[in-house]
């Protein structure tokens, strides 16, 4: 009997990573790639190395984490949605699935990503939202960090923001189109928009501004710290929970001019 050819999929991935150790793959841990892996050879036979647009860490979400994987058998997408949701967990599932040029790559044709990261800023925080927003008590002031924020926004080298800046294969450089805080009440959410990100950036970022947010640092201290190049105790890496991975680009960037 000929054998089905070699298909690559692309599936975008929710997930509450509240009770992972993050993405990657780690002896005697359970992770998401770890969980969608098992899912992928119990409903296939096959064993496939689920590849994904990037690593989150212990404790951080994702509302459309894309990864990509090969099969030696014709699947239909929406079955293999439905398929691979019966052996995973309620707190992972795929969302939709597509059959992709055997040169597509989750990680390396992407063009950007968008995380936002959720802050809830009262004096108490609602036990509910205690797995999905980061809790400031102190009175934040909005105006300040929106104008640190447009400090940060171009192409600029983030070593100062990326808690591993030593060991970033690509180098620390990135750009940043888009950064901005958006409240509704007592909630605040920054919306990062980049061609890519460091390790720890985003909440290195959101840890900073909330520091300004507060009183505890200058507007202008974003464009010194940025400038040093050098990661200090003035920018902390805020809480895991209140991140989440929001959405992948491949091609065009929403809202970013082109050439």
């Amino acid at each position: 009997m000929k054998a089905a050819p070699r298909q690559r999929f692309k599936v975008t991935v929710g997930y509450d990573g509240t009770r992972y150790s993050g993405w990657q793959l780690q002896p005697d841990k359970r992770t998401i790639q770890g969980e969608m892996e098992r899912a992928v050879l119990e409903l296939t036979g096959q064993a496939a190395r689920v590849n994904s647009s990037g690593r989150t860490d212990k404790g951080v979400h994702a509302r459309a984490q894309v990864v990509h994987f090969d099969l030696d058998r014709e699947i239909k997408p929406d079955k293999l949605v439905i398929g691979i949701n019966r052996f995973l967990e309620h707190d992972i599932r795929a969302l939709k699935a597509a059959k992709v040029k055997p040169t597509f790559d989750a990680r390396m044709s992407a063009t950007g990503k968008e995380y936002r990261y959720f802050i809830w800023n009262e004096r108490i925080m609602p036990p509910h939202l205690r797995l999905y927003h980061t809790h400031v008590y102190r009175t934040i002031d909005l105006d300040a960090m929106r104008a640190a924020a447009a400090l940060l926004v171009g192409r600029h080298d983030f070593a100062a923001f990326s808690a591993n800046p030593g060991h970033e294969r690509e180098g620390t450089v990135r750009t940043v189109f888009a950064l901005d805080w958006i409240r509704k009440g007592p909630q605040h959410v920054l919306v990062a928009r980049g061609d890519g990100f460091l390790f720890k950036m985003v909440r290195s970022l959101a840890g900073f501004m909330i520091r300004v947010g507060v009183g505890d640092l200058k507007i202008s201290d974003a464009s010194t710290i940025l400038h040093s190049k050098t990661r200090t105790a003035r920018v902390p890496t805020a809480d895991p929970q209140g991140l989440f991975l929001w959405r992948v680009f491949y091609g065009k960037i929403p809202g970013v001019p082109t050439d």
